[in-house]
């Protein structure tokens, strides 16, 4: 047998009754073909009852693109038989070992895809995976899409107590998807299109698929959206619901832009100086801490509604419930008697949340996890350019954040 084909049995991983019979090498096409075969009256393992003793019945030639030769493409092609069994099974078509089932590629080219894909976007207008390998970037998302659903199939989720939501968009305008972590383990669990509360109902009903338990859910971290709470209560009964306090930081940060945008009308001192009010001061530049020394001692309404801001922060650093309560009510009065509408109701809608609010002092759950993923996820879709459909973007969360186990060779 020439020495070559030797090597490349060995390097490919093959078994009996498979071997190399044949390398073609063509320099001018950038491409190396390797034919992969089995001796005339070779025995295979029958795909129904496992015997070991099925003969070949007929043979049909399939090709599976593989890991590059260096710079050149690298192609199997096999005669791959249907059986026939001795133990009356009738005739079956067998799978090859470096392949799975329907697919053009081999294992260990999926394998490689699933790595790169990581790391950069599959596909846009420069230079990135499908360019590279020469691959249409429809066949690869098919191979991711594969291998993430068939790792999310082995998920359990019997033992998710704690949970975290939040919503980021998938495309321009007002497309969303909806993503739920278990807090404790730092995992995405589930994601799917919208934002509503039958977001809320899909997730629970994956849960249940996995063998986790509505009814053990026992805490959940979102956002005010008034469907992720109605979800929460009819879904989840014995959760306690705990506000983020980066959303709470949300809505106050809004009221006090809100009446920067009104006094600007008549100061114009307070003229591009949104993201000054918008931070903390040890987060300042040097620049811009100057120009917040010069306006904060003007009585400017902006002043006074950064001061409420700033002092709401605090709430997080009180050392327990009935204290962190105490100061909120504190709070709230010198909010709701600023005379400044947009703190005014700021104030109001934490009020209308209070207990949820309050919640942080036993669960001390926040969204700051789903917020860093959602940093990340963004992030590759902008190096992506935007995904082409939700299913993709869905995929790529999945990839990113789901800590799945794809049983890949390597």
């Amino acid at each position: 047998m020439d020495p070559s084909t030797t090597l490349f049995t060995l390097a490919l991983g093959l078994t009996p009754p498979w071997k190399v019979w044949n390398i073609r090498f063509s320099p001018e096409d950038r491409r190396l073909d390797i034919a992969i075969d089995f001796p005339q009256g070779s025995l295979f393992t029958c795909p129904v009852c496992g015997s070991n003793g099925a003969k070949a019945y007929d043979t049909t030639d399939k090709s599976w693109r593989h890991l590059n030769f260096f710079q050149h493409e690298a192609w199997l092609t096999a005669r791959v038989p249907r059986v026939e069994c001795d133990k009356g099974c009738g005739v079956k078509k067998i799978e090859v070992p470096w392949a799975r089932p329907g697919s053009g590629f081999t294992l260990l080219f999926e394998a490689l895809i699933m790595v790169m894909v990581r790391e950069m976007p599959l596909w846009h207008k420069g230079a990135q995976v499908a360019k590279l390998l020469a691959e249409q970037d429809t066949r690869l998302w098919r191979i991711i899409r594969y291998h993430v659903a068939e790792a999310m199939k082995h998920l359990n989720l019997s033992e998710v107590k704690r949970i975290g939501m939040d919503e980021t968009a998938s495309r321009r305008g007002h497309h969303y998807i909806s993503l739920f972590f278990d807090m404790d383990k730092s995992q995405l669990l589930f994601a799917t299109k919208g934002k509503d509360k039958e977001t809320v109902k899909a997730f629970a009903q994956d849960l249940t698929a996995r063998k986790g338990k509505p009814k053990g859910i026992l805490q959940v971290c979102c956002d005010m959206s008034p469907a992720f709470i109605s979800g929460v209560k009819e879904q989840f009964p014995n959760a306690e619901i705990t506000f983020d306090r980066f959303h709470i930081m949300k809505i106050v940060n809004e009221a006090v832009d809100q009446v920067r945008r009104e006094e600007a009308r008549t100061q114009p001192l307070l003229a591009k100086t949104r993201f000054i009010w918008l931070k903390n001061p040890g987060n300042l530049t040097a620049r811009q801490e100057a120009t917040l020394d010069s306006l904060k001692d003007r009585n400017l309404k902006t002043a006074k509604a950064y001061q409420i801001r700033l002092t709401l922060q605090e709430l997080f650093q009180t050392s327990s419930r009935e204290e962190g309560e105490a100061f909120l009510k504190r709070w709230y009065f010198w909010a709701t008697h600023s005379r400044l509408p947009p703190m005014v109701a700021a104030a109001k809608t934490i009020k209308n949340h209070w207990d949820g609010v309050l919640n942080w002092f036993h669960s001390r759950l926040t969204t700051g996890l789903v917020e860093g993923f959602n940093s990340l996820l963004q992030a590759a879709k902008a190096r992506a350019r935007g995904y082409r459909s939700n299913a993709n973007f869905i995929t790529m969360a999945y990839l990113i954040g789901g800590k799945l186990n794809f049983a890949l060779p390597t």
